[in-house]
């Protein structure tokens, strides 16, 4: 994996969103959540192509990652 790889994706675990979507997602903490689209986010029902930096949550993606931290297969990061 290049360096810029590892920025971008090191350690994101793929969800799948309850709408299809698949996207990598790393809890830092259980407050900050990163979450990297790997398609366009006009195929998520809720945020329909926006692409600002902050865009509103799409509440089903929400429910996915609390689900995947639930079920742990994904981890919060200890800080």
């Amino acid at each position: 994996m290049s360096e810029r790889d590892e920025f971008l994706r090191g350690g994101m675990v793929p969800v799948v969103c309850d709408c299809g979507n698949l996207v990598l997602v790393k809890k830092n903490s259980p407050q900050h959540t990163s979450v990297q689209w790997l398609s366009d986010t006009r195929d998520c029902p809720e945020l329909c192509g926006r692409r600002a930096a902050l865009v509103p949550t799409c509440l089903r993606l929400r429910d996915s990652i609390e689900k995947a931290v639930r079920d742990g297969t994904l981890e919060v990061a200890d800080g």
